[in-house]
């Protein structure tokens, strides 16, 4: 009897430590894929950063040529029409900057799609069982 209770306690034992070596590798696991999200989402928030100080640079120059341009407007002819020309280049690329910055903005994924969806997984293996 002695030696048949002595297996089984071995036999829980390893049951306990193969169970501790899963749950640990399943943390593992979902902290690696929340890291991976979290660069994925600061990836993202950088490039926003980017897109609106381009936008804000161009705005900023647009106004500052427009204003040049209304100074320039009386006095000869093709002064204008080349402030102008470089003013509209201006607006045009920090409008179309500022668009693509809402829009990136908007478009925004919900954080930690993947690891909530492998929880979701790893909860529906578990009440499958």
């Amino acid at each position: 009897m002695t030696n048949k209770t002595s297996t089984s306690s071995l036999g829980l034992f390893e049951s306990v430590k193969a169970l501790t070596s899963t749950l640990v590798a399943i943390i593992h696991t979902r902290l690696e894929l929340l890291s991976t999200d979290l660069e994925e989402d600061r990836e993202r928030l950088m490039s926003l950063v980017m897109l609106s100080l381009i936008a804000l640079f161009s705005l900023l120059i647009a106004a500052v040529l427009v204003t040049i341009t209304l100074v320039v407007a009386f006095w000869d002819s093709y002064r204008v029409l080349a402030l102008a020309s470089v003013s509209g280049m201006f607006i045009i690329i920090g409008v179309s900057t500022w668009l693509a910055a809402v829009h990136q903005a908007k478009k925004k994924p919900k954080m930690f799609v993947a690891s909530l969806l492998e929880l979701i997984k790893d909860r529906q293996h578990i009440d499958a069982k």
